[in-house]
């Protein structure tokens, strides 16, 4: 066998399902090894589209998906995509196409070092350079993707070695499990929870990850601590426990007065990528409870009292062991919550036209089951989605808030349906973001994959006006034409759905989901509400 056989041989053996890439030439060995063996791959449209595919796939799933691209041009548009996995800590195993060990010491077509290209977007990264390397090479790219926390790999396998006569065979898996901290540590975080007076969790997407919400609902309750989450944390306690006071991240919210009047934070699975602690503890004087899987980043307004490192699952099983019941005053709290659940609900009974953004999300939550996945791409929906959209289970709202690139949600949907075909999978998009990966509506149609994309049509980039009138009262360059999205979604092969009227959107995502096919709903959008929001928020004064 060659050497891209053997590639193909160790992947199988992790128990890779999908690979998600476009093929090119230098990678045409790997190609052919594909298709005598058990991974199905998705021909994606272009090489970013199928990175947030296979970063989404792993979100999901704890297993790293895999992704291919050619040299030069596919493995620079890759890029984007492998740095969003990695800032997002989805587990990704990226594979590219290399130019022949025999010109890389020379000025070479589409030539340039990808190992040093891809080595600050990943976790790991290594050029393949005998074929006897590759069981060791993917064997440690998969135990690095998705070992705590997890991230991107990049194995880069030139042509020449591609095709190349070799044996070998794939590593045996061997697991490994995170440790948890000592007993001292745990009866030290315990007394520091039993003498503040206003504690609040900061919950991250770590706590999906670990498995541990259940353990934070029992801590939530037994110490009588309420929880607000991270934009891709929403979900770790359901919105629906009275300790649930949504997320954190946009600004200045309810919440403010909440981390205003903290005496000790707890984070937990929390990254500092998603929420700088600059926001919400501006004056550092705050102390934090880390319970992570790693120390935390050293930052000034971060200050932490005690590091709880290890298995989150396990650490806060062992932490409400420890604890006993204890009564807290938490009309602040209460006061947070029912101020959100008011915004929630403010509009859902609005029948005007266009939709304000309120409305959207409030028919988009009674439609969907909880356990459904909606996708938030980049945009001023994802700020009303992730302060709004309420979540009652991990992973069915998944906002990118990392690296936060645009286009992400459209290929994510492919990956997401992939990996629950059984579960309703929404692609909220606005027309900006839409039409950076457009192309996959057609590789969702080509693959039968009933997914829906909930477009926000507002004709421009509603975030950066948002920006850019919140700083300067005006607005620069946001503006841009459309095409006709229904016509558009047709020529892909979509079902095509317009929203005319206020009232019609609840009605229009159940027909959506009753097609069983790909559906573009075409939703008209006032971001009108965007400043009134900001002036709204800008008024809170904490006692």
């Amino acid at each position: 066998m060659n050497a891209a056989q053997l590639l193909i041989q160790c992947l199988e053996n992790e128990g890779v399902e999908y690979m998600f890439g476009v093929p090119g030439e230098e990678n045409i060995d790997v190609m052919d090894a594909v298709l005598d063996s058990s991974i199905q791959f998705v021909t994606a449209r272009h090489e970013t589209s199928a990175a947030f595919m296979a970063s989404t796939y792993g979100r999901l799933t704890g297993k790293p998906g895999v992704c291919l691209a050619t040299l030069g041009p596919g493995a620079a548009n890759l890029l984007t995509g492998v740095a969003n996995a990695n800032m997002d800590h989805c587990p990704l195993i990226a594979i590219t196409g290399q130019a022949g060990l025999d010109r890389q010491h020379k000025e070479s077509h589409q030539y340039y070092d990808l190992v040093d290209i891809y080595e600050p977007v990943t976790k790991w990264n290594a050029q393949i350079k005998t074929g006897e390397m590759i069981p060791e090479a993917v064997r440690k790219a998969y135990k690095v993707a998705a070992e705590e926390k997890p991230g991107a790999t990049h194995i880069d396998l030139p042509e020449d070695i591609a095709e190349t006569k070799v044996e070998g065979a794939p590593l045996p898996i061997s697991r490994s499990t995170l440790p948890t901290a000592e007993t001292s540590v745990i009866q030290e975080a315990a007394e520091i929870i039993k003498k503040a007076r206003f504690p609040l969790i900061l919950a991250g997407n770590g706590v999906t990850r670990a498995g541990a919400s259940e353990e934070l609902k029992e801590l939530t309750e037994k110490a009588s601590i309420p929880v607000v989450h991270s934009f891709m944390g929403k979900g770790a306690l359901s919105w629906k426990h009275e300790h649930n006071l949504f997320a954190a991240g946009s600004g200045t919210d309810y919440i403010t007065c909440g981390f205003s009047k903290a005496d000790l934070i707890i984070t937990i699975g929390f990254d500092m990528a998603e929420t700088p602690p600059e926001s919400w503890n501006p004056s550092g004087r705050t102390p934090v409870l880390h319970i992570d899987t790693a120390t935390a980043e050293i930052d000034s307004h971060y200050p932490v009292k005690v590091n709880v490192i290890g298995n989150i699952r396990k650490n806060l099983a062992q932490l409400n062991t420890s604890l006993s019941s204890q009564e807290r005053d938490l009309s602040w709290a209460e006061h947070v919550r029912s101020q959100m659940l008011e915004d929630m609900n403010a509009h859902k009974d609005d029948d005007s036209f266009p939709l304000k953004p309120q409305k959207i999300i409030s028919d988009l939550r009674l439609t969907l089951k909880d356990e459904d996945i909606v996708i938030s791409d980049v945009g001023a929906h994802k700020m009303w989605m992730s302060r709004l959209y309420p979540a009652a289970l991990p992973n069915t709202c998944l906002i990118s808030n990392g690296l936060a690139s645009m286009g992400v949600a459209v290929p994510g949907a492919v990956g997401a349906k992939l990996a629950h075909p059984d579960k309703t999978v929404v692609a909220v998009c606005g027309d900006g973001s839409l039409l950076m990966t457009e192309a996959e509506m057609e590789t969702a149609v080509r693959l039968q994959l009933p997914l829906i994309i909930l477009l926000w049509r507002d004709e421009g980039y509603g975030l950066i006006e948002w920006h850019q009138k919140k700083k300067f009262e005006r607005s620069s360059h946001i503006g841009f034409g459309n095409p006709d999205f229904p016509k558009l979604a047709e020529a892909f092969g979509f079902e095509a759905l317009s929203v005319e009227k206020g009232d019609a959107l609840t009605e229009t995502l159940q027909h959506a989901i009753s097609l069983n096919r790909p559906v573009l709903i075409d939703c008209p959008v006032d971001y009108g509400e965007n400043m009134k929001l900001t002036e709204k928020l800008n008024q809170i004064q904490c006692d």
